[in-house]
């Protein structure tokens, strides 16, 4: 019985419950999780085998000639890809290598889907953008050096990821959803064919981000130093501090240092017409930077409090007098007779005045 041909059923089955097994709470980090992956990845790989022996999908053929128990096995490359991208790598060429197999699992599948005419118009101009160039690809039209574009692309992208994930969610959970080989359970082939339809534009739309995903990740790769050269070892402290006096002796308080100095590591930092070529940072002279290194952080007052209070007494910032002050009544002083003939006068006008202006008589508004 070992010796006969498994069904494409049960292979895609098994190949489907590897898969699973990896998701969620599964650790990475874990011994067997490379012998796993592998396993997965094999899995599917014998269904694509098994599915070009069978001849099951055709290009002459339309999505509506497509059974509705074969829709799932469209999915068969982009589950490939996925765990292909997910693999280990111990080397960058090792980690190029996967990610080349796992593009050109994504290309199978969206192409597959292409030709049966099962990709939205967003996810049509997204492939055709793609087989232009497909090292280079972004779901971001335009320039990649937009941050705006970028964002407003993640932001559609996240959307996109949520409303295709509510959509299958629910299909699934309505009630015609199940085995469409088993009617005793109440199953509705349409039901299950809008959930595979649905399921297939979702893995569509995540075909695109791994595909970006991927072209950003050997973006990375390509800056990794060549191997076999070999990486100089960490500074000791005196190599450090060597470093720092050179600095230091290579100060100079122009912005545009010559190449080769401080600032010239990368060449000039202004070009001729005064754009910027690389950062910088604009700070004060050498003294300006020694003076403030022991620098408290606060202001440290200038004068004591009695030098402030006498300093606003002579500027007239302080008014004395007022409260208690006020009914005190100073001794007079019976030998100072000017005084006294002064506060007489004073008295005697004071007087003249009240007999000649009584009181009342400058109000004239109320008069009958």
């Amino acid at each position: 019985m070992d010796g006969e041909p498994r069904s494409l059923k049960s292979i895609f089955a098994e190949a489907e419950e590897k898969r699973l097994s990896l998701e969620g709470t599964y650790e990475a980090a874990s011994p067997s999780y490379r012998d796993d992956i592998s396993a997965a990845i094999q899995g599917y790989q014998s269904c694509l085998s098994t599915i070009s022996q069978v001849s099951l999908f055709s290009p002459n053929e339309s999505a509506d000639d497509i059974s509705t128990s074969d829709l799932p096995y469209l999915l068969v490359n982009y589950h490939l890809a996925e765990l292909i991208q997910k693999a280990p790598a111990s080397t960058p060429q090792d980690r190029k290598r996967i990610l080349a197999g796992a593009r050109d699992a994504y290309d199978r599948y969206l192409h597959l889907l292409d030709s049966y005419s099962l990709l939205t118009d967003a996810h049509a101009k997204l492939l055709s953008r793609y087989a232009e160039d497909p090292a280079s690809f972004s779901t971001v039209s335009g320039s990649a050096a937009d941050a705006t574009a970028r964002r407003n692309a993640k932001i559609a992208n996240f959307r996109a990821e949520k409303e295709l994930r509510q959509r299958l969610n629910f299909l699934r959970r309505r009630p015609g959803y199940a085995d469409p080989d088993s009617r005793e359970a109440g199953g509705d082939e349409e039901a299950v064919r809008a959930v595979h339809l649905a399921h297939l534009a979702y893995a569509a739309h995540m075909a695109f981000q791994g595909l970006e995903s991927l072209n950003r990740e050997l973006d990375v790769i390509a800056q990794a130093p060549p191997p076999g050269e070999p990486v100089p070892p960490a500074a000791s402290a005196e190599a450090d501090e060597r470093r720092r006096r050179a600095e230091a002796d290579a100060y100079s308080d122009r912005v545009d240092g010559p190449a080769g100095g401080l600032r010239g590591v990368g060449g000039p930092l202004l070009s001729g017409q005064g754009k910027p070529l690389q950062p910088f940072t604009l700070v004060g002279n050498r003294q300006e930077l020694a003076r403030g290194v022991f620098r408290p952080g606060h202001n440290l007052p200038t004068m004591s409090i009695d030098e402030y209070l006498e300093e606003e007494r002579r500027r007239g910032g302080i008014i004395e007098g007022g409260g208690e002050a006020s009914m005190r009544v100073p001794e007079p002083d019976e030998d100072d007779f000017d005084k006294a003939d002064a506060d007489t006068m004073k008295a005697r006008e004071w007087d003249e005045f009240t007999e000649a202006n009584p009181r009342g008589s400058g109000n004239t508004f109320n008069r009958g």
